[in-house]
């Protein structure tokens, strides 16, 4: 399968990796001659840096009848609807389009239902985390997450590029937002191998705007290189950029479903015949090694 590969500042995607091409700070994506991300499971990835009625004449109907506030047909009072309940905290909106261009590249998954990692973020506003983590969450701050056995480090950055506030409690990442403010995924390889990387913000993949699922194509993050994601994928020249707002107005919810609104995912796909990140077969060796194998005398 063919990956995509985005042209942001850095680069980024899997199996059929997407490609992203540079633009300021953040990576813009493009595409080459192929297809973009496809949902089939062989295939390639995005890759970054690599070049979506007036009426007919005649008498509109009649306006009904002005009522006033509070009264129905016949005159008796009518209460007025309750307002629809807004969830508190933050969503992520279908925000402003930038440019950010992909191009399709080969890679093959060593597993394709299986990510060697999968990560996640939980994200609200400063009110949400602290209620989350109680009133000493500044004392479990980090730096972002070690994913694929300390293979890639993913963090949320806001558009300058520093990371936003980051906490860990309870085996679970907490990032820290402020309504309006727009973020990218940023994603780092810290080794000389290829991942393929598949994101999703609010339960939806980044680049088709489905349910987001392991069979979805991803960004293809090049060795030593980083790739961020700034928004969902419109075309092959542009994404709507990530951008923090309310509830009812994130894109999930408009999308049909509030349901998974607060949370950041990345799972990273090793290469078919890469030897890093060690393999479970090579760790479990070293987990058995034995520093005193010959505790005996042997027979004669």
């Amino acid at each position: 399968m063919k990956h995509l590969v985005s042209s942001l500042a850095l680069p980024l995607l899997g199996l059929v990796a997407l490609g992203t091409t540079a633009c300021g700070k953040a990576a813009s994506p493009s595409y080459h001659s192929e297809a973009p991300v496809s949902a089939a499971r062989p295939g390639g990835a995005l890759a970054e840096g690599s070049s979506l009625s007036a009426r007919q004449s005649g008498a509109l109907p009649a306006a009904p009848a002005a009522r006033s506030e509070g009264a129905s047909a016949d005159g008796a009072f009518e209460p007025s609807p309750a307002p629809k309940d807004d969830r508190p905290g933050l969503g992520t909106e279908w925000g402003e389009t930038r440019q950010s261009r992909v191009s399709s590249a080969p890679f093959e998954r060593a597993d394709g239902d299986h990510p060697v990692s999968a990560t996640s973020f939980a994200y609200n506003d400063e009110s949400g985390v602290r209620a989350a983590l109680g009133s000493r969450y500044w004392d479990r701050r980090t730096d972002g997450v070690s994913a694929a056995r300390g293979a890639i480090t993913v963090r949320v950055v806001d558009e300058g590029g520093s990371p936003l506030p980051t906490f860990s409690a309870g085996g679970r990442s907490y990032v820290m937002g402020n309504d309006g403010q727009r973020y990218s995924i940023r994603i780092e390889n810290q080794t000389g191998a290829r991942f393929e990387a598949v994101a999703t913000v609010d339960g939806l993949d980044v680049i088709d705007g489905q349910p987001g699922s392991f069979e979805k194509r991803g960004y293809l993050v090049q060795p030593w290189s980083t790739v961020e994601i700034d928004g969902f994928r419109r075309t092959e020249e542009e994404v709507a950029a990530f951008r923090f707002g309310r509830v009812r107005d994130s894109y999930a919810a408009k999308r049909g479903s509030d349901r998974n609104v607060g949370v950041i995912g990345v799972a990273v796909f090793q290469e078919r015949g890469s030897s890093y990140p060690w393999t479970d077969r090579e760790l479990r060796r070293r987990d058995s090694a034995d520093a005193f194998p010959g505790r005996f005398a042997p027979a004669p």
